[in-house]
Parts: C-alpha cells; structure tokens; sequence
C-alpha cells in the first residue's frame, strides 16, 4: 500500500481493503442481477498481486474473491478501479489487468473466471467516457468483430445525488468525501460528512477510521485551509480538540511502538554478533542492553517525528510535508524536540522554514 502516491488512491485502498467495507459497497452500488449470484459471505481480500511496474500509474490492485450461491466452487474477481478524473482509456488498462488475473485463473482452476472490473470515480467534471472497450478501436464496423468488448460497473459520485448514497456510516462518509473533495465547497460538505460519524469517533475503530480520513483530507483536498479543517471537526464534534488530540496521541503511540521495535531488533543483531566475537554470555548481555537503549531512542526519534508530520499536514496541508526528507535526516533527538516545538507554535511555513536553517 506504501507505494500508491497519489493521496486520493492511497485512501481509496486504506479504506475500501476492508472486506465489509467492500461487501457494504457492492450490495448497494453494483446491479441487483449480479449480486443476486454472489456469496458475500465469502468475499475476501486477494492476497494476489497482478501488478507491474508499467501499470502503477493506473492501478490501486485492489482484488477480492467470492464464491456463487449456484452450488459449486464458483468464483468470481471482483476487480476495483479508482479514478479521480475521466480517463479514456480506464477499460484498455483494465482489459490488460484482466488478462493477468485470467492467466492465475487458468494456472490454479484450469478455467477462465467471471471478473466484475468496478470503477469509482470522483472528479471536478462530469465522466464523458463510455463504460466499454470497443469504441475504443477505431474501424469500420467489419472489423469490430474481431475486437473483444466487455463493460465495467461505472459508480460516478460526481453525478450522483447526496441522496443516492448508500451504505453504513463510514461507507457513506468515504464516498461523500470523495464526492466533494476536489469542489469548491468541499469545508462545508467535511462537516456535514463528519458529524455522520457521531458515536462512532468514540471507539478505536471510529477514531482509527477518522485518522485515516484526516489525513487524506489534510494531503489530499486543494481548497481547504488548516483552519477549515479544523473548524469542520469543532463543528461536527464538540469536543474536536480533544478528538485531534486523541488521534495525534495514536500517532506518536505508533511512532514510538514501530521505533522500539526496529530499535531493540537492530541493537540486539549488533548485540549478537558482538557476542559472537567477545563471548556469547558476555555478548548477550552487551546486545540486550544496546538494543533496549537503542530501542528506546528510536523509539522516542520516531514518535517525534509522527507528531511533526500530524503537525505539518494539519497545520500546512502537503507544502509542509515537502518539509519531512530534511527533518528525517535529523539524528539528534535534542534538534527534533526543537523542530517539534517551533511547527507546534508556527504560523507560517516561513517560520519553520527559518528554524530549519537555525537549527541544522
């Protein structure tokens, strides 16, 4: 998932990888005579990967599999393709993804399978592109016959009505934000996104969903200031700071657990294999005391770190994170801590800017 780029396809996958999320979205947006044939139930993330290098500019790879209800071992790709502007050629891309999911199919079932290839999109303009590959080629029509033709599932959230989507809370919230997110009057719409969460932000999965959301929003929306994002989430939860607090918590949490980890996993490598050399008993006690002390500077490296890029991207949307490759190189816990303080109190990226200099 680290290497999706693009914020809106990063999100997309966060959150539509999630079975149930995908089982919601496919009982209310795909046509009644398809799922009819389909054993939710059985709906799971692929753990196959058909992607290369010459399809990651357009693809998230985001597959699941699923059984019919006709009795047998049936089975079916659900194929989803995210898009946030109106491209052309979406079904020559998705013919070719096609392809390498019929190729494993013929490898591991000796059979071509059903694939169900469902684009979603969210634009600025309205989706112009027919929901097909055949008009694609340019021919006369004697020669169409050699061209394969098949349809994808088309859900435009751009033409779509606020009152046609569907689905639990967070599936509704997902798609409103991706409605709106490139709109001029996307500030608005956040709050009115938000405030759908309601009891749900309380618990871990609520508040893990939400700072998934925030952030996407934070890297991800062209026409919202820090200030808007924050006004939208006071307005949507009264107690919004103690909410953005909450989330900034999890993230140094994070930071810290993921730094102790490769902190005490490093120390005690270097621990072993000094041991190797000095003394085994001897070289086991250097190596766990090295890797707890390691461990723990990393640690604390890395929660101050995940607190700066909360800051950055709350305070300063993706300009700030440009910020993040210089700060990364900073080794000296005294320097972070300082960096740390002045984006807390900044209210200009030129401040920062100036601190950085000072600082390093």
């Amino acid at each position: 998932m680290e290497s999706v780029v693009n914020p809106h396809d990063r999100f997309f996958k966060q959150v539509m990888s999630n079975p149930q999320m995908a089982r919601d979205f496919v009982q209310n947006y795909l046509p009644a005579d398809v799922v009819e044939h389909m054993d939710l139930a059985s709906l799971a993330l692929s753990t196959e990967s058909f992607i290369d290098t010459a399809l990651q500019a357009h693809h998230t790879d985001l597959l699941f599999t699923l059984k019919l209800h006709n009795g047998d071992d049936g089975l079916v790709y659900l194929l989803f393709e995210h898009k946030s502007y109106a491209d052309r050629l979406v079904a020559f891309q998705l013919l070719r993804y096609l392809t390498r999911v019929w190729e494993h199919s013929l490898r591991h079932y000796d059979r071509l399978v059903p694939i169900v290839p469902v684009v979603v999109y969210h634009g600025e303009f309205d989706w112009q592109v027919k929901p097909g590959f055949r008009w694609l080629v340019q021919a006369p029509d004697a020669f169409l016959r050699y061209v394969p033709e098949f349809e994808y599932s088309l859900c435009d959230l751009t033409g779509m009505d606020d009152a046609e989507i569907r689905g639990e809370i967070t599936l509704r919230v997902t798609l409103q934000v991706l409605k709106y997110i490139l709109q001029d009057d996307f500030g608005p719409r956040l709050a009115e996104a938000l405030s759908l969460l309601g009891e749900l932000s309380r618990q871990q999965t609520g508040l893990e969903y939400l700072q998934t959301l925030l952030r996407y929003v934070s890297v991800g929306a062209r026409r919202i200031t820090p200030q808007d994002l924050r006004e939208a989430v006071d307005q949507a939860f009264p107690e919004g700071d103690e909410l953005m607090a909450t989330i900034a918590e999890q993230w140094v949490e994070q930071g810290l657990k993921r730094g102790m980890e490769q902190g005490m996993e490093q120390g005690m490598q270097q621990g072993m294999q000094q041991g190797m050399q000095q003394g085994m008993q001897q070289g086991m006690q250097q190596g766990m005391q090295q890797g707890l002390r390691q461990g723990l500077e990393q640690g604390r490296r890395e929660g101050i770190l995940a607190n700066i890029e909360f800051a950055l991207e709350l305070k300063f949307g993706v300009e700030g994170t440009l910020l993040l490759p210089n700060i990364y190189k900073i080794s000296d816990l005294g320097v972070l801590r300082a960096v740390q303080q002045v984006v807390r109190t900044a209210t200009s990226l030129d401040q920062v800017h100036a601190a950085l200099q000072s600082l390093t």
